[in-house]
């Protein structure tokens, strides 16, 4: 099991790997990632894990079509990441939520049946704040 860590801790190994996972689009290995330092953590971190975990199986149910799934993940994750500091562990969640946001209504705007269209521009990103 992964130690505790505080939003003010700076990001381990496993964030990183998990901000590489997304970036890439490695949504699935992202979640699984994010689940091992979700399982156990406990107030802000939990947020910040199970947030960023639900984005990331969001943009997962999204490119294999589900618009259900994807919808209502975007908008759990994203009340998640609203209860985080805007940086933790060096992550800038503030963005990533706005991003989601972005995606979100765009996907929203869209509808089932025209949800590939949306562009992949607008595909959140997980984002290290300066040191």
């Amino acid at each position: 099991m992964a130690t505790q860590r505080d939003c003010a801790d700076s990001p381990s190994g496993a964030i990183l790997q998990a901000l590489g996972e997304f970036n890439r689009g490695d949504w699935y290995d992202c979640h699984e990632t994010l689940e091992d330092l979700w399982i156990g953590s406990e107030d802000e971190s939990r947020w910040f894990y199970q947030g960023m975990l639900q984005i990331s199986v969001a943009l997962l149910h999204w490119s294999n079509g589900n618009y259900g799934g994807a919808v209502s993940l975007l908008t759990k994750g994203g009340e998640y990441l609203r209860r985080v500091r805007p940086v933790c562990q060096r992550i800038e969640v503030e963005t990533l939520a706005n991003e989601a946001a972005v995606f979100l209504a765009e996907l929203t705007r869209l509808g089932p049946e025209r949800m590939a269209e949306l562009s992949t521009e607008l595909i959140p990103k997980m984002r290290l704040a300066p040191a």
